[in-house]
């Protein structure tokens, strides 16, 4: 990866939308090299996707809450089974096995104090395996950034 494999990267990351045309001369190159460039940082793996970006609170989920989950038991076939009940909460925006006293951290979008309720006793509870959460409710966003900007 070179310098301007680095500018189309950073211009992407600010603009997914640009055009190639838009693209090329923001990292100045014609638009068929920058293309080429663009297909070829996506075919390695380096440009994983384009994303939108939605509003929780215009979806009726204003507040960001994050979970930390601890299992009753840690071997592959519980770990497994929680981890693919997980992916089908949509509310569950990320879910991170980490180190330390918790085993999972979970960050949800909520709608306030009864839609964390909801989520907790209807969805989070009843996921296999679970014996502990405890929760911290954000404030406001300080940073939040999809992917590293080389």
């Amino acid at each position: 990866m070179d310098a301007i494999d680095r500018k189309i990267l950073r211009a992407l990351a600010r603009r997914a939308r640009l055009t190639n045309a838009e693209l090329a001369e923001e990292v100045g190159l014609s638009p068929s090299p920058c293309w080429t460039r663009v297909r070829r940082l996506e075919q390695a793996g380096v440009i994983q996707g384009y994303h939108a970006v939605l509003d929780q609170a215009a979806l009726g989920l204003p507040d960001t809450v994050f979970l930390e989950v601890m299992m009753e038991r840690h071997d592959d076939t519980h770990l497994a089974r929680f981890e693919e009940a997980v992916l089908a909460i949509p509310e569950v925006l990320e879910c991170w096995l980490v180190t330390g006293e918790y085993d999972y951290v979970l960050k949800a979008a909520v709608g306030g104090t009864a839609g964390y309720e909801a989520l907790l006793r209807e969805k989070i509870y009843r996921l296999p395996g679970v014996r502990h959460t405890r929760t911290a409710f954000t404030l406001r966003c300080l940073k939040r950034t999809i992917s590293p900007v080389p």
